[in-house]
């Protein structure tokens, strides 16, 4: 049996409303947040990158189990923002948690799933017991161009699994993949912004990718929707899920509890794994979570967990994603600029 042994998140403390963005370009408030289902997103303070927010995420994983970090195999960290072109993130959050170098690590990208990605990874070499535990973490200071769609949506955000098969939380039931070539969005080498292929970003990618990846994991696992108590997919706005989840036969219900978009936005390779930790925070043994997530150009994971009976004795030992939620400090847009570096110094 293998699944999340345990887990941990990190949100930065500012935040940005959408209607102070709105101002900024003249646009309607209302009508922002009507078509993204957005109302706030996170902000990644001075001194923070991907890099700090993924090793606070694995900092919380650890002291949330209690887990020794000397038994951590491998530290892969996915992400579309990593701080160096050239030199891992993923060595520097191995070496602040303290694991050993004994240790295989590298650097996930692909778009919003690279974290997911991570996490199949992790559940490879220990199906193979050539590591005890390896930690998976999603980690984006997401990019958005001034002006652009995407600057509403675009937050800041970490979240950390560790994968094993000894007092696991949550066993990773099922999984399931569906790739392609599809170019909604992308960032060449040395440009600062991404680039969204509009007619592409819904039907043929998001949908077609998260759809057919949960109706194959759900073949796979011979479950329905019904079996599922919670089901959390990528969140690219509000809206995107909910038509997903609709499609598929999930109700809103089965989503509320990971649906976090609307309080940090798009947070990226982090997104659906602060839902799934969100969702990890008030789900009972037993209890079945589908997570799938999204990354464009093009590919979605499924997942099938069922939490077990340990989830009480971790779930209180690190701040849980509520806790993000209500810590906050609101930020005008010349100060997010100068955050996100749009202001060069």
């Amino acid at each position: 049996m293998i699944g999340i042994a345990s887990y941990g998140v990190y949100v930065p403390l500012y935040r940005i409303k959408v209607e102070e963005i709105a101002k900024q370009w003249g646009e309607n408030p209302a009508n922002i947040k009507s078509g993204l289902l957005v109302e706030e997103k996170s902000v990644p303070d001075l001194d923070e990158d991907t890099a700090t927010m993924a090793v606070e995420a694995a900092r919380a994983a650890i002291r949330r189990a209690n887990l020794d970090p000397k038994a951590i195999g491998a530290v892969y960290v996915g992400s579309e923002s990593h701080p160096y072109a050239v030199k891992p993130t993923a060595t520097i959050v191995a070496a602040a948690m303290g694991a050993p170098h004994l240790i295989t690590a590298a650097d996930f990208e692909f778009a919003c799933k690279a974290g997911t990605a991570a996490i199949q990874t992790c559940m490879g070499l220990v199906a193979l017991n050539k590591i005890k535990y390896g930690l998976a973490v999603g980690a984006d200071v997401s990019q958005s161009s001034p002006g652009d769609a995407l600057e509403y949506s675009a937050g800041a955000g970490g979240a950390a699994f560790v994968i094993g098969q000894d007092k696991i939380v949550a066993e990773i039931e099922e999984y399931a993949s569906f790739t392609s070539d599809t170019p909604d969005f992308w960032r060449r080498d040395l440009q600062k912004y991404p680039v969204h292929g509009g007619r592409f970003t819904g039907e043929p990618a998001y949908f077609r990718h998260t759809i057919a990846a949960t109706e194959a994991l759900m073949e796979r696992a011979g479950l329905q929707p019904t079996d599922f108590d919670f089901a959390v997919f990528h969140q690219p706005n509000g809206k995107f899920p909910l038509k997903a989840a609709k499609t598929l036969g999930f109700t809103t219900a089965q989503l509320e509890p990971g649906l976090m978009v609307t309080h940090f936005g798009n947070t990226y390779s982090a997104s659906s794994l602060i839902g799934l930790a969100a969702t990890l925070d008030m789900a009972s043994s037993s209890q079945r979570i589908l997570v799938t997530s999204f990354g464009s150009g093009a590919g979605s994971d499924a997942f099938a967990f069922r939490v077990t009976d340990l989830i009480d004795e971790v779930r209180e030992k690190a701040p849980k994603v509520e806790e993000f939620l209500l810590s906050k400090r609101y930020l005008d847009y010349a100060a997010y600029a100068k955050h996100q570096r749009k202001i060069r110094m």
